[in-house]
């Protein structure tokens, strides 16, 4: 299929043969497995064949996670280091930026590190899994990460909603429920907030939030479009258009059957294109150009 412009995911798992970086045998059981996705998914692509794949789902770019899901303290854990996410970077700059994860409990080194990643690395921000550090999103803990990044003037995605049962050996809390946003908001103004995975179940929550708060926003990954709640849909399509980003979490949601669900949804022009493209560029401040937007929509605002 075809597509009139390049979408942005900005959401994506780092998924990739040959570059020194293997999921753990848990996380496989636990994708292919409770999730479902296709084990040919998993460290299967070269980069060039993840360009490729990228190129018929109508995805220009994407944001590769340097991941840190958990402390490392803990057995069941997953890195991805950030100079691995790096050295993609720079070798398809066009193609891919990288998101810097991050750990509360690395206190300072952790901060230094996520300041390298943005000011010589070049990432455009921050990434959290709160679950995996088993405290809210609203915990004093996080704090430092959150002001490290307001100061830098990044913005920071973390899940938000359900926490699925990765390991029987070390199940963990749902702590993300959306409104636990509310109060990083309220504290952190100039932070722009990002809660991805649509806030399932508790996405009306979400959307609350993101409706609240001008510096909350939330990413649609993980869940295939065709499923997401109506309220979700009409929210995209109407009065939240400029609040929500596109994303897969790649390998959980392929990016060709993603992009191929969307366009049966029914969005209105100047919403896809917000949704797939123009709104992740401003949110981000990427140095990308943006789609144009439908004349009558233009004249509306």
């Amino acid at each position: 299929m075809s597509y009139e412009f390049g979408a942005i995911d900005a959401v994506c798992n780092f998924e990739f043969s040959g570059v020194g970086v293997e999921r753990p045998a848990w996380s496989k059981k636990f994708l292919t497995g409770k999730i479902g996705a296709d084990g040919k998914m998993l460290g299967s692509f070269t980069v060039e064949a993840f360009i490729e794949k990228m190129d018929r789902a109508g995805v220009e770019h994407a944001f590769l996670i340097a991941v840190k899901s958990g402390s490392t303290s803990h057995k069941i854990h997953r890195r991805v280091p950030y100079d691995k996410v790096a050295e993609i970077v720079r070798k398809y700059p066009t193609r891919f930026s990288g998101l810097a994860g991050t750990d509360p409990t690395e206190g300072k080194a952790g901060l230094d590190e996520l300041e390298r990643a943005v000011k010589e690395l070049g990432f455009v921000g921050a990434h959290l899994y709160p679950h995996w550090f088993e405290q809210p999103p609203d915990h004093a803990g996080y704090y430092p990460i959150y002001e490290t990044c307001q100061r830098l003037g990044v913005p920071i995605q973390m899940q938000v909603g359900n926490c699925l049962r990765y390991s029987d050996e070390r199940p963990l809390p749902s702590v993300g429920r959306p409104i636990t946003l509310d109060r990083i908001a309220i504290d952190f103004p100039a932070l722009k907030v990002v809660g991805i995975h649509i806030g399932w179940p508790w996405t009306e929550e979400m959307i609350a939030m993101a409706w609240k708060h001008p510096n909350v926003y939330i990413g649609c990954d993980a869940y295939a479009p065709k499923h997401w709640p109506p309220s979700f849909v009409h929210y995209i399509n109407s009065w939240g258009k400029r609040k929500v980003i596109f994303g897969t979490d790649f390998p959980v949601i392929d990016p060709e059957r993603a992009r191929a669900e969307i366009e049966q949804l029914g969005f209105r022009e100047d919403a896809k294109r917000l949704l797939l493209r123009n709104n992740v560029i401003d949110l981000y401040g990427l140095k990308l150009p943006k789609v144009a937007m439908p004349a009558k929509a233009e004249a509306e605002e």
